[in-house]
């Protein structure tokens, strides 16, 4: 949801011509203090002058039994990458992703400023151009599938590109769907959304292979649309050969328990989830 809020400006020096403002920055403290109580959505966007912003208030907190299910399928399926990263919500999850995204800032990384935040919330930067749009990485690769399939695979190496930049900074994502990245005006890739950490609960290795997977998980499908699947699975085994053993290791033996995926009939009928996980299993299956 968005709202157009009113610019908060300091007032014009004195002699000034009327309506005439200061160009201080705005308060973004008080802004974020302002709109907390009586903003009603948990993540609203606002219109200040030559900037819009993203106000992101704490929403209710969750009960640790929803992980619990995909813990025990971690463990009965033998594959630990399944092993669920807890997001506590409330003010835990604010306090989280504050703290990462000034961490990934910190790494040269792309990700909305945060401009203030307090317990319950916090004001962020938009990361595309003021009053305009920005589709995520996953809508644009989507998009290209459809209307210019060559063009999807340059997207996608990007998107995988940028996936090992956040790698190479010593640090991961989690949510590394392609939907919570996108390109920024100037082209740079940018991340959003980081109110768990998978570092907390994960050792490094298994952090990178989660994130290789919900990359894989969130675009195969349209690489398999556009017929670029196969350029694309080369790519993916160049970037393994190279990889860190222990992620090697864990991404291998991941897929060997996803072998029966592949016998998975190509149709339709069996829904978008399932012709998901087939089109990543075609990506991330052994080459010959």
């Amino acid at each position: 949801m968005t709202d157009t809020a009113s610019p908060l400006q300091p007032p014009a020096p004195a002699g000034a011509p009327p309506g005439a403002a200061s160009a201080e920055r705005p308060d973004y403290a008080a802004f974020l203090q302002q709109h907390l109580a009586s903003q009603t959505f948990n993540v609203v966007r606002y219109e200040l002058p030559a900037e819009s912003v993203w106000l992101k208030k704490a929403g209710p907190a969750i009960a640790a039994w929803r992980y619990r299910t995909l813990g025990l399928l971690s463990r009965w399926l033998d594959v630990p990458v399944l092993q669920p990263v807890v997001n506590p919500g409330g003010q835990a999850a604010i306090a989280t992703e504050v703290r990462r995204l000034r961490d990934l800032h910190a790494r040269g990384l792309r990700v909305p400023l945060v401009l203030a935040d307090a317990p319950e919330g916090f004001l962020m930067r938009h990361l595309g151009l003021p009053g305009g749009n920005t589709p995520s990485l996953s809508d644009e690769i989507e998009a290209a599938a459809r209307q210019a399939p060559a063009s999807t695979l340059a997207l996608w190496q990007q998107g995988f590109a940028a996936l090992q930049r956040v790698h190479a900074s010593g640090t991961c994502l989690s949510q590394a769907f392609a939907r919570n990245m996108v390109r920024c005006p100037d082209g740079v890739i940018g991340y959003i959304d980081f109110e768990d950490d998978p570092l907390a609960t994960l050792p490094p290795a298994l952090c990178i292979v989660k994130d290789a997977l919900c990359y894989a998980h969130s675009t195969a499908l349209f690489l398999d649309n556009a017929g670029t699947l196969e350029a694309a699975r080369a790519d993916w085994h160049g970037w393994l050969a190279q990889t860190d053993p222990a992620v090697r290791a864990a991404l291998e033996r991941t897929v060997q328990q996803m072998r029966w995926v592949g016998k998975l009939p190509n149709q339709r009928k069996l829904g978008r989830d399932t012709l998901r996980l087939r089109a990543m299993y075609g990506l991330l299956r052994p080459l010959p």
